[in-house]
């Protein structure tokens, strides 16, 4: 090699290596690059959603007051009925023979009590000339007393009798729709065992089942429902019971809620109801939970400060750890107060955050680089 060329390839060598420490300390100025979001402060608000049915408010099984085989039914499910209607006839054979019976014994004790009452009366005749003894116009007087006694038990037992009789035909007690019929004829049923279920559809509601841990926030929340067949057409609703004790088998408590005004509904509809529940009284913002961060053990979020003047502080700031007040949490997100409104997070990288570290957004960030191509031209001098 020429060595009248070595001082120029040394001067070049020497020249590239100050462009690339030149390169490295610029990098090391630049800001980095962060991803930050606006904090927005509002009514924090959440909403639930639950599966229910609407179902009648007053639903009343029917059932026979006395036992016996079922002869006739006149009901099917869906069918609507008026107060009175007959519903069911259990065979009152038995019940017919019982009020003979009953008259009869009436009859007979009808006639004691007048027998007795003719003894009174011809003793008391005779008491009046000194034939009889005060101790037998007591005892006829008493006899008189309990003839008439059982007189009167015996026309009740033939009220009952009766009353009986009747009860072996069964009448709706409300008008509705008959919602179940658990019976056929030829069968065999108890007193007072329920037969018919008759439910008035002019009062719905809809029943829900609430899990123990949103029970407090239910109590609270505002309530829309929709049906599955028109889900567009959204009614408001009103908590008009909530359980007081958890169900043993699927531990939720029963609420039943009802059109806030006047509205048909039809019975064992599916909805769906929403429940929105507001997160508290002061306004919440909501922000990444990728943002959150500690400080001293306590949740924080990196907050960039703009530089001072107007340009710079369209491009780049610095980062300062400021602490937050955590009011909930999300899926992803988390209900924050602290910062001021307007305030950029850092939502993404905070763990490599440090107090006063310049940081540009993301679009407004000057290049990397931008000296290279002078740089270059130097080192190939």
């Amino acid at each position: 090699m020429n060595t009248s060329l070595r001082p120029i390839l040394l001067a070049a060598t020497v020249a590239a290596l100050l462009a690339a420490c030149g390169h490295d300390k610029s990098s090391a100025e630049a800001p980095r690059l962060v991803r930050t979001t606006e904090l927005r402060y509002d009514m924090a608000a959440e909403t639930n959603r639950y599966f229910g049915a609407v179902r009648a408010r007053y639903e009343v099984d029917q059932a026979f007051r006395v036992g016996g085989k079922i002869v006739q039914r006149q009901v099917e499910v869906g069918q609507s009925v008026r107060e009175g209607d007959v519903l069911a006839v259990l065979d009152d054979t038995d019940y017919r023979l019982a009020v003979q019976a009953a008259q009869e014994q009436l009859i007979a004790a009808t006639t004691q009590a007048r027998q007795a009452e003719s003894d009174r009366q011809r003793l008391n005749a005779l008491k009046l000339d000194g034939s009889v003894s005060t101790s037998d116009d007591e005892h006829a007087q008493s006899g008189e007393r309990k003839a008439k006694a059982a007189a009167e038990a015996e026309a009740r037992a033939l009220e009952l009798a009766r009353n009986r009789l009747k009860y072996t035909t069964l009448r709706a007690s409300q008008g509705g729709v008959v919602t179940a019929v658990r019976f056929e004829v030829g069968q065999i049923v108890a007193e007072g065992q329920p037969v018919v279920s008759i439910a008035d559809p002019r009062e719905p509601e809809i029943v829900v089942d609430v899990p123990e841990d949103q029970l407090n926030s239910f109590e609270k929340a505002h309530f829309t429902a929709a049906l599955t067949a028109a889900p567009e057409d959204s009614f408001a609703l009103t908590l008009r019971e909530l359980a007081p004790q958890a169900a043993a088998q699927t531990r939720t408590y029963r609420a039943k809620l009802r059109p806030a005004s006047a509205r048909a509904l039809p019975l064992g509809a599916s909805a769906t109801v929403s429940a929105r529940i507001t997160a508290g009284e002061a306004p919440i913002a909501t922000i990444p939970a990728s943002a959150i961060t500690q400080a001293d053990g306590k949740p924080a979020v990196w907050v960039v400060r703009a530089n001072g003047s107007a340009a710079a502080a369209e491009a780049t700031g610095t980062v300062e750890l400021i602490p937050i007040t955590v009011h909930g949490y999300r899926s992803d997100e988390v209900l924050v107060s602290g910062p001021p409104a307007g305030a950029r997070i850092v939502t993404a990288g905070v763990q490599k955050m440090s107090p006063g570290l310049r940081v540009a957004l993301p679009g407004t960030a000057p290049r990397i680089g931008s000296e290279q191509p002078e740089l270059t031209r130097q080192a190939a001098l």
